[in-house]
């Protein structure tokens, strides 16, 4: 990006003002919009998160614009030119709409603080645009392109914060936190998105104000938990999280992992041991973020903290951290109002992690595999990549030995898919042929008989009809 000084502290130098007029020369939609609220005697600029990412080189097809017009005037203007119009967020001032790709909003000027004791804005709307950027949560979100005249608005110095790649607040960032005190975890979302550093006062602030955020909703943590989570640099954002405390508010699992260890008791530092494992997580995707996997790579040892013991030879153990890591999981994100699908998915995970370990540097059996392929389910690509991430030993010995056993489990599955139907073993029986066989009506009877059947299946393979009929018989010769 070019120098912002080359002029003046805050004016654009002529390769940005291509920049700009690249961004509206590709985006004809804006000036069109523009126009038609100059027309209705309303200004409109475009703003924030939009300036700073066209300027980055990075815009994509959101649009937001901030209008002077109040929200039922915005209606009436938009209607009639958009493809389709929506109206979830109009109790905040902004109305969305869609028009030849792109997805718009338009924004009220506001002037909005939070009440301390509540976790919704009181909106008050503005009356210039001055008075909307300083509201917003940083200098780098805090420019505007008025249009169509296309002036370039940066009364807070965004532009050097932009080349500097620093978070600063417009004002002082305690009055900013105390508005909205979500801004603290976008700071670190922010951070892990365009990789940019937090600015040293607003660090102390999120440091010293890590508490307010406990006013603020499950769900809107939880959407900024994603979006950092899903960024190009999730580490960044996630030592701040732990650094300044707020990790302790939020996802208190986290921070816990910081074990501590003596001269006596060494081991592997869980917390660095996590935030690696789910760097290498990040390297094996292969169609973009997958948010389950990168929970599961986070969170896969949360249980180690509630299960260590010192051991009486000096190692440490954490006998089935697994199985307590997935409860704790489980109960974090039902807290933090995950979908059940999300829940259930990177919980299983965090219990199957260890699974490949159990079966040690043996041969593994066919038993061991169709076991292996069942209980993973859906999840198995998945767990593929979570185990192989797990590995974070120097040792490249140690490391290149899991990596060869576990290509040859993967190359097992593969052998066994080719002659069984893996991803859906059921019984050689289904249960009215039990039924019929035993001549028994439905009942618990049937459930027992469907799981020892199910049993031989896994153990044995695939079985003929007349012998699976006939260990049915003998299971059932054998029952009180």
């Amino acid at each position: 990006m070019p120098n912002a000084n080359e002029d003046s502290p805050r004016a654009l130098s002529q390769v940005q003002h291509r920049a700009v007029s690249e961004l509206l020369r590709v985006s004809p939609v804006a000036d069109d919009l523009a126009l038609r609220f100059q027309e209705a005697g309303f200004g409109l600029a475009l703003v924030g998160g939009s300036v700073r990412d066209a300027l980055l080189g990075r815009l994509g097809n959101d649009l937001d614009f901030t209008t002077d017009a109040r929200p039922e005037d915005v209606l009436k203007i938009v209607r009639p030119w958009a493809d389709s119009v929506w109206e979830v967020g109009i109790a905040f001032g902004t109305v969305g709409s869609q028009k030849d790709g792109y997805q718009i909003e338009v924004t009220t000027y506001r002037s909005e603080a939070y009440d301390r004791t509540s976790r919704k804005p009181e909106v008050s709307y503005g009356d210039s645009i001055e008075e909307d950027l300083v509201r917003r949560d940083f200098t780098v979100n805090a420019m505007a392109v008025a249009l169509p005249r296309k002036e370039f608005i940066d009364p807070h110095g965004g532009l050097d914060d932009l080349a500097q790649r620093v978070l600063r607040t417009p004002g002082t960032p305690e009055e900013s936190f105390s508005d909205d005190p979500l801004r603290m975890l976008r700071a670190a979302r922010f951070a892990a998105q365009l990789d940019f550093e937090v600015a040293p006062d607003v660090v102390k602030a999120m440091t010293d104000m890590a508490g307010r955020i406990e006013i603020v909703s499950a769900e809107r943590v939880r959407e900024e938990l994603n979006k950092l989570l899903v960024s190009a640099h999730p580490r960044k954002g996630l030592g701040l999280l732990v650094d300044t405390g707020l990790a302790d508010k939020v996802l208190p699992e986290l921070p816990a992992l910081r074990l501590e260890s003596d001269e006596h008791h060494r081991h592997k530092d869980v917390y660095e041991h996590s935030l690696t494992v789910l760097e290498q997580a990040i390297d094996l995707e292969e169609d973009g973020a997958d948010l389950v996997l990168r929970l599961a790579a986070l969170l896969h040892d949360i249980g180690k903290p509630r299960t260590r013991r010192f051991e009486s030879d000096g190692r440490v153990s954490f006998h089935h951290h697994e199985v307590v890591g997935a409860k704790m999981a489980r109960k974090r994100m039902t807290e933090l109002k995950y979908s059940n699908d999300m829940v259930k998915d990177v919980s299983k995970l965090v219990e199957l992690h260890l699974r490949f370990h159990g079966y040690g540097d043996g041969e593994w059996t066919d038993s061991a595999v169709r076991r292996y392929v069942r209980d993973a389910g859906p999840l198995l690509d998945r767990l593929h990549k979570l185990t192989r991430s797990d590995c974070t030993t120097r040792n490249k010995r140690k490391a290149n030995a899991l990596s060869r056993t576990y290509d040859g489990l993967e190359e097992r599955i593969a052998q066994l898919q080719e002659q069984e139907e893996l991803e859906a073993i059921r019984p050689d029986l289904d249960g009215n042929e039990i039924m019929q066989i035993l001549d028994v009506g439905p009942g618990p009877v049937i459930g027992k008989a469907y799981a020892f059947l199910l049993e031989l299946r896994l153990e044995n393979g695939p079985m003929e009809r007349d012998v699976a009929v006939a260990a049915l018989k003998e299971w059932w010769a054998a029952q009180d």
